[in-house]
């Protein structure tokens, strides 16, 4: 088996939906976790604090310099994540659109280097 990350992607800008709707797509999200579960496809995952929240640590000549803020200065950000097990990639990207519908968001898929 394979193991692959599929991070959520949000967009600043976007407006927020409404609290019922965002209530809606946790327990969405709860109920694909728990199939991931019971196919043995989960192995961790997790929704993240917006990205100004982000500290970047950099060391420059043995140094640590840390700046607030996402490190990539985009529009779009990664917002949570899983990582699954699956046999393959059409396995994963079958397990991507579950999670897609649940978060309401884009999710992308890429496989782990092999060990």
């Amino acid at each position: 088996m394979t193991q692959y990350l599929m991070s959520v992607w949000m967009v600043d800008g976007e407006p927020t939906p409404p609290d019922d709707v965002i209530q809606q797509m946790y327990r969405d999200v709860d109920v694909f976790n728990s199939k991931l579960q019971a196919n043995s496809a989960w192995v961790f995952g997790g929704g993240l604090h917006p990205a100004d929240t982000a500290t970047v640590v950099q060391v420059k000549d043995g140094e640590r310099l840390t700046t607030d803020g996402p490190f990539a200065e985009a529009k779009e950000h990664l917002g949570g994540f899983w990582v699954i097990e699956a046999a393959d990639l059409d396995a994963a990207l079958a397990w991507a659109t579950e999670a897609s519908v649940a978060c309401g968001a884009p999710v992308e898929v890429r496989p782990f280097q092999d060990e």
